[in-house]
C-alpha cells in the first residue's frame, strides 16, 4: 500500500514591520564625493589629476565669488 499523503504545513506569514528610515545619502560622483565644484577640485587634488593654472576650467573671477560665499548660512 501507498503511505498515506501528508498534509502540507502551513505557510507562516512574516510580519510586517515598519522600515526604519535612513538618513538620505548624498549622492556621490565618480570622484567619490558630493557633487560640488570645491569638492570636485579637491578631489582631483588628492587623487593627483589636478590641472595646470593655464589649462583651468574656471575663471579667477568666478572662483572670487564663490570665495566670496563660503560660510554664509542660506
Amino acid at each position: 500500500k501507498a503511505a498515506p499523503k501528508k498534509k502540507a504545513a502551513p505557510k507562516k506569514v512574516a510580519k510586517k514591520t515598519a522600515r526604519k528610515k535612513t538618513a538620505t545619502k548624498t549622492k556621490k560622483n565618480k570622484l567619490g564625493v558630493k557633487n560640488s565644484l570645491v569638492n570636485n577640485i579637491n578631489a582631483r587634488k588628492k587623487k593627483g589629476r589636478s590641472r595646470p593654472k593655464k589649462k583651468t576650467t574656471i575663471d579667477k573671477k568666478q572662483y572670487d565669488q564663490m570665495q566670496d560665499n563660503w560660510g554664509k548660512k542660506k
